[in-house]
């Protein structure tokens, strides 16, 4: 894996020259590794560089040192995101051999400490990430008085997604998204709830008056209960208003979860709708669904769990948008370094104490 520092040096720097004590490519090199080691605070990003400065100064110049918290901090707020988001999607992309029929789930997330006194929100990130990679592929913020149907498309409009399955939740059931994915080369899974009324009432007299032309069902088993998916498609769209909005659209599916816990025997129901640019194949589009889920339990909680993004107190919109994507650099080189079968938090601890395997986690 070519490690996604040879892509920095695209960054237009946004500090005057009488300011720049320090390299850009200098700075922006101390932050990933000390948060692939465990830093999660500008002070912790300085002392980390003190800490390692006579093994830093083997491969940077570092013309006046080890930076101070404020400057990385001043460094952070000043870089342009989207410049910062471009190099990583090129190092992605140079990276990631996405397979045909790949899910690709799209997610948004708040990360809850970016909010100061002076900020009526927190800041927001909606993310794609790609299942059989294990690998996040972009995020982008959600602007001010936005919502994520507005970032999403300016999302997708940066990935390489061709022949790929994108899923996306309910807030992303949108005809300009459907034919924005349609347009990129890739199928869609589209979560239908009640912001879209119409389309949901059409499934429920669908569901209603036809029946599936195909079933799959499946079964965990696991953390004291036993939960049954069953996935039924359907192809007719004789009860959905104005069907040809939704571009390429092929089937309509409905989940229904079947939950028994153990310990209370109790038995939980619910069902979900979705409508896909796939065929009407039960098991592609049940397994599709399935892997959704995949953003939240292997990039949002490892985010917060491993990297306490939550508890960040960075309120700096710039300097939290540019650290989130820090910080999933970080996530995706220790997830690829294979050598040692070691957690994320692991992984983590072993490269803060050794600077070879530091080395080839930045190398992978």
């Amino acid at each position: 894996m070519k490690s996604p520092i040879d892509y920095f040096s695209e960054i237009e720097d946004p500090r005057i020259d009488r300011t720049k004590d320090h390299l850009l490519e200098d700075i922006i090199f101390i932050t990933i590794a000390a948060v692939i080691c465990g830093a999660e605070t500008w002070n912790d990003i300085e002392n980390y560089g003190n800490s390692k400065l006579e093994w830093l100064q083997q491969f940077l110049k570092l013309p006046n040192g080890i930076p101070s918290h404020d400057t990385f901090n001043r460094v952070f707020c000043a870089i342009e995101p989207k410049q910062l988001e471009n190099c990583f999607v090129s190092w992605v992309d140079s990276v990631c051999d996405l397979t045909e029929g790949e899910v690709i789930s799209i997610d948004g997330k708040t990360i809850r400490g970016s909010r100061d006194k002076g900020n009526k929100s927190f800041v927001h990130m909606v993310s794609a990430w790609a299942q059989t990679n294990r690998l996040s592929l972009g995020q982008i913020k959600v602007e001010d008085k936005s919502n994520e149907i507005t970032a999403i498309p300016r999302l997708l409009e940066v990935l390489a997604i061709h022949g790929c399955i994108v899923t996306i939740d309910a807030m992303g059931c949108q005809t300009e998204i459907a034919e924005k994915i349609i347009g990129k080369g890739a199928d869609y899974i589209l979560a239908v709830k009640g912001n879209q009324g119409a389309l949901e009432q059409g499934i429920n007299d669908t569901i209603r008056f036809c029946k599936p032309i195909d079933t799959y069902e499946e079964s965990d088993f696991g953390h004291g209960r036993i939960e049954t998916r069953i996935c039924s498609v359907y192809n007719d769209f004789s009860h959905i208003e104005k069907v040809g909005q939704w571009k390429n659209i092929k089937s309509i599916a409905k989940i229904d979860s079947i939950r028994f816990f153990k310990a209370t025997g109790i038995e939980e129901t619910e069902t979900r709708f979705y409508i896909s640019s796939l065929n009407p194949i039960a098991e592609k589009i049940g397994k599709g669904i399935r892997a959704h889920w995949g953003i939240e339990n292997s990039l949002h909680w490892l985010l917060d769990v491993a990297f306490n993004e939550d508890k960040s107190m960075k309120t700096n919109p710039v300097a939290v948008q540019n650290f989130s994507i820090i910080t999933r650099i970080a996530l995706s080189l220790v997830a690829h370094e294979k050598t040692k079968k070691r957690s994320v938090k692991g992984k983590r601890l072993d490269a803060g104490w050794d600077n070879n395997y530091l080395l080839k986690i930045l190398k992978n």
